[in-house]
């Protein structure tokens, strides 16, 4: 089992000063699941090399057992400072991918097009795709092989707008994740604030905020247990 897992490299929070990233759980928790599950992991970035950590989620109030254990984790540390560039990268070499949020995918994965073919290659193959938090937001330019967006009349999930306003950001992203969701057809709906929830349509799984992260990595495993036995 083969599982990529993409980040961000954008580390400008708009217009803010301030640095922005991917965010640490929504990382380390989902790795060691897929870890525990005897996967191999390959992480991938725009630029490759070391991707920017949103510093925020590595405050005390955001860390977990699992961050705690990634950042003390040598390999891991390896792997995260040498992602390899995802233009680089095929879905044949791959039995699934996850897409760890923060608010920095919104800036350069939303828009990259490897990032837009590779979600679609991956669908297209029959293969299951994991989004959390922010990066739903990074489905608004995918399209499905008849042209139409991609979460048209899926039921999906994403960082809510009472979520972006919580943190004070609603006027700083380039775009609201729940609203483009909305936009493009999507079958949006929330949990509470803060809580883990998880959306699966077909191959397609979604979840809402860094809590979702580990549940939303569970379901793709089962996805995967799922298909590689049939």
């Amino acid at each position: 089992m083969k599982i990529l897992m993409v980040l961000t490299s954008h580390d400008q929070l708009g217009n803010t000063g301030r640095k922005t990233g991917f965010w640490l759980e929504e990382l380390a928790a989902p790795y060691y699941a897929f870890k525990e599950a005897g996967a191999e992991i390959v992480l991938a970035s725009p630029k490759g090399g070391q991707p920017p950590l949103d510093p925020k989620s590595n405050e005390p109030d955001f860390q977990t057992d699992l961050t705690r254990r990634f950042e003390a984790d040598a390999d891991a540390q390896a792997q995260l400072t040498n992602t390899v560039r995802l233009d680089s990268v095929s879905q044949d070499d791959f039995d699934t991918v996850f897409y760890p949020g923060g608010h920095g995918p919104l800036w350069d994965l939303a828009e990259d097009t490897n990032s837009i073919t590779l979600i679609g290659s991956f669908l297209t193959a029959e293969k299951p795709v994991a989004l959390v938090c922010h990066a739903p937001g990074l489905l608004r330019h995918v399209k499905t092989p008849s042209g139409r967006p991609l979460v048209e009349g899926k039921k999906v999930t994403g960082f809510a707008n009472s979520e972006e306003a919580a943190v004070g950001l609603t006027d700083i992203v380039p775009f609201l994740v729940e609203d483009e969701l909305k936009a493009k057809g999507g079958i949006f709906s929330k949990g509470d604030d803060w809580g883990p929830y998880v959306i699966t349509d077909g191959l397609l799984i979604t979840g809402q905020n860094p809590a979702s992260s580990a549940p939303a990595a569970t379901v793709l495993l089962e996805q995967l247990a799922n298909s590689l036995k049939a």
